[in-house]
C-alpha cells in the first residue's frame, strides 16, 4: 500500500507540475533575438541592485 501511495503522489506532482508549465503564457511566444530587439542575457530580478 504504501509503494502504491508513494508511486501516485510523485506522479500527481509531475502532472501538476506539467500542467502549470503548459498554462505559461509565455510558452506561445517565440522571442528571436535579433540585433534590432536585443534582450539582457541574464533577467534582472525585482530587488536586485546592478552591479557597478
Amino acid at each position: 500500500m504504501i509503494d502504491n501511495f508513494a508511486l501516485a503522489v510523485s506522479h500527481g506532482l509531475i502532472a501538476l507540475t506539467v500542467w502549470l508549465l503548459l498554462r505559461r503564457p509565455d510558452l506561445d511566444r517565440e522571442a528571436a533575438a535579433t540585433a534590432n530587439d536585443p534582450a539582457p542575457a541574464t533577467p534582472e530580478r525585482p530587488g536586485r541592485r546592478p552591479r557597478a
